[in-house]
C-alpha cells in the first residue's frame, strides 16, 4: 500500500548522520486557516485554564536547563466534562528574570513537528541568545505528537519500511483509481483502529483544536498575552490564533508562511512549481563545480537527475543493508533543497548513486519521514495527513484530483516518474471525520501588527504566501533573498536582528526591508 506519491510536503530536519549534522529545518505545509465553529463555553474551560502545570525533569534530554510538563485539556472542547487528553510541553526559564518579558512560544512547523525538540534546539543557539535573556522559550508537541498523549498511530515501523520500498508509476485507470481509494480506505482506518479515541481524536486533531490548547497554555504559563513564533505550518497556527484570540496576541512573528486563501489542490501545486524552481537553483550551483554529479550543464540538470534516478523504479541500488528506491531518492533530493546547507549532502549523494550505492539519499528520506536509528518512526507523516483532512474542504471530485496531480507534476518534471498516486487529495477524499476548517481570507479587528519573512526561493512555501499573508493580517513583512525553507535564527544577522527587535520590544522594520 502506497501512501506517499507528493514527496517533500514536510519535512523536520535535513540530517546525514554519516556526514555532518544541519540545524533542523522547520516542517512545511499550506494548509488553510481555521474558520469560526461553535464557540467553546470560557466559564466551563476555567479548570483548564487555571490549571498549575507541574514542571519537572524532561524524559527526552538530561539537560538541567530544561523542564518539562504535561497539560490537561479537553479532547473535545464542546464537551469540556469528557475525556481529557495530554498535551507536551518543554521550557527553557531565562536567567534573567529582572528583564523577563514573559514566555516566547514556538511551533516549528508539519503538520506533526515537535515543538518540544524544536524549543531545546533553538533555547541553546547562538542567535536566539538575545531571546533566552529576554523570554523563557516553550515548545508544545500538539494533539497527537511527541510527548503528548495519546499519540497519533496509523503505520506501524514494518509498514512504514514497505511503503518506502514499493515503487510503482501512477496508474489512472478506473482499476488503478479504485486501488488508489481502496488502499486510502485501509489507511484511514488504521489511523481511527490504532489510536485511542479513534475517531474522536481524528475529528478533533485540527489546527482549530490546536490553537484552542495553545491559548490554554498561555493561561497556564501565566502570561496575560501570547507572544509567538511560528514557522511554516506554526504559521497557519499563529493567523489561527489571532483570528480566535485578537485580543490575547503580544507578538506575532510568522517565518514561511501559509497562503490562507489556497486550497489544498492549489496550495500542492504551488509547492511543487516551488521545489522545480529550487531544484533549478540547485542545479546553477552544482553546474558552477567540477564535481557536480548531474553535469555542468545547468539547463540539462532536469534531464541528468530524471537519467539518474529513473533505473530504480525497477531496480533499487544497495543502501547498506537497506535498498533506495526511486521514491526514496525522490524525497532525499526534496528534502535537501530545504537548505542550501545540505545541497552539498545532496551533490554527493547523487555522485554515490552513480557508484551504486544509495546510502545517503535514504539517509535524508529517513530524516524526511522521521525514521530514528533503529527503525523507529516518530509518526510525523501520519500526523500529517490527519490534520490536513480536516483542516481543508473535502475535495471528492476525482476529475478536480486526477487534474492537481497532472499541474503537479507539470510545474515540477524532476519529479517525473513520482507521479502521485496517493497523494492527500486522494487520502482526505475518504477520510472518516468531517473537516473543521475551510479555506477563507482572515478579517481581523483589534491584531497588534504582526512581522512575517518570507524568503524569495522558499521551495515549500513560496514567496507569494507570504506577501499574500503580511496583507492578509495588516503586518509588516520583511523579504529574504535566498533559497531555502525559512531563515529566521538560522545565523543571518540582518534577519534575526530584526526578529528579536521586534519579539522584544515591538519594533518593526521598514516598509520594504530585504536581507540577504
Amino acid at each position: 500500500m502506497s501512501l506517499r506519491r507528493v514527496p517533500a510536503v514536510l519535512v523536520v530536519a535535513v540530517l546525514v548522520a554519516s556526514c555532518t549534522t544541519q540545524q533542523p529545518q522547520p516542517a512545511p505545509t499550506t494548509s488553510p486557516t481555521t474558520t469560526a465553529s461553535p464557540t467553546p463555553d470560557p466559564k466551563a474551560l476555567e479548570k483548564f485554564t487555571r490549571q498549575e502545570l507541574a514542571w519537572g525533569a524532561c524524559e527526552s534530554s538530561a539537560d538541567k536547563a530544561f523542564d518539562c510538563a504535561k497539560l490537561t485539556v479537553p479532547l473535545d472542547y464542546l464537551r469540556p466534562d469528557g475525556e481529557t487528553i495530554s498535551i507536551g510541553v518543554l521550557r527553557h526559564k531565562t536567567k534573567n528574570t529582572g528583564r523577563r518579558i514573559g514566555s516566547l512560544v514556538l511551533n516549528p512547523g508539519g503538520p506533526g513537528g515537535s515543538g518540544a525538540s524544536a524549543a531545546a534546539r533553538i533555547a541553546k543557539s547562538r542567535p536566539a541568545a538575545a531571546l533566552a535573556e529576554r523570554f523563557d522559550i516553550v515548545g508544545f508537541d500538539p494533539r497527537g505528537v511527541g510527548t503528548s498523549e495519546p499519540k497519533l498511530v496509523c503505520l506501524t515501523d514494518a509498514e512504514r519500511d514497505a511503503d518506502r520500498a514499493e515503487d510503482s508509476e501512477s496508474d489512472s485507470t478506473p482499476g488503478g483509481i479504485a486501488k488508489q481509494l481502496a488502499d486510502a480506505r485501509a489507511y484511514a482506518a488504521k489511523c481511527a483502529e490504532r489510536t485511542k479515541h479513534g475517531k474522536e481524536l481524528l475529528a478533533n486533531i485540527g489546527t482549530r483544536d490546536v490553537v484552542r490548547d495553545l491559548d490554554v497554555l498561555r493561561s497556564a504559563l501565566g502570561d496575560e498575552k501570547l507572544t509567538y513564533l511560528g514557522f511554516s505550518y506554526g504559521t497557519q497556527i499563529g493567523t489561527a490564533y489571532a483570528e480566535a484570540y485578537p485580543d490575547k496576541v503580544r507578538a506575532l512573528l510568522l517565518d514561511g508562511a501559509v497562503d490562507p486563501q489556497l486550497d489544498t489542490a492549489e496550495s500542492l501545486v504551488t509547492q511543487m512549481a516551488g521545489f522545480q524552481n529550487t531544484f533549478a537553483e540547485f542545479g546553477k550551483w552544482c553546474a558552477a563545480r567540477e564535481d557536480c554529479a548531474l553535469g555542468r550543464d545547468a539547463g540539462a540538470v532536469t534531464k541528468a537527475f530524471q537519467d539518474l534516478v529513473r533505473p530504480l523504479i525497477t531496480e533499487p541500488v544497495p543502501a547498506g543493508t537497506r535498498k533506495l528506491s526511486f521514491e526514496d531518492a525522490i524525497t532525499g533530493t526534496s528534502a535537501a533543497l530545504y537548505s542550501q546547507d545540505a545541497w552539498k549532502f545532496l551533490n554527493d549523494g547523487l555522485a554515490e548513486l552513480k557508484r551504486g550505492s544509495g546510502k545517503t539519499l535514504v539517509a535524508l528520506a529517513d530524516n524526511y519521514y522521521g525514521r530514528e536509528t533503529g527503525g523507529r518512526y516518530t509518526g510525523i507523516l501520519d500526523v500529517y495527513f490527519a490534520v490536513r483532512c480536516v483542516d481543508s474542504t473535502r475535495i471528492a471530485d476525482r476529475r478536480v484530483i486526477e487534474g492537481a496531480h497532472q499541474r503537479m507534476l507539470q510545474g515540477a518534471p524532476f519529479l517525473a516518474g513520482g507521479t502521485p498516486d496517493m497523494s492527500e487529495l486522494d487520502i482526505c477524499s475518504v477520510w472518516p471525520v468531517p473537516a473543521t476548517s475551510e479555506v477563507h481570507k482572515p478579517d481581523i479587528d483589534g491584531l497588534p501588527k504582526p512581522l512575517i519573512i518570507s524568503t524569495t526561493d522558499d521551495p515549500a512555501t513560496p514567496y507569494a504566501s507570504g506577501v499574500n499573508l503580511a496583507r492578509d493580517l495588516k503586518g509588516a513583512l520583511l523579504t529574504f533573498e535566498g533559497a531555502q525553507h525559512t531563515v529566521f535564527l538560522e545565523g543571518n544577522e540582518c534577519v534575526d536582528k530584526a526578529g528579536i527587535a521586534y519579539l522584544t520590544d515591538g519594533e518593526l522594520p521598514a516598509p520594504d526591508t530585504r536581507c540577504s
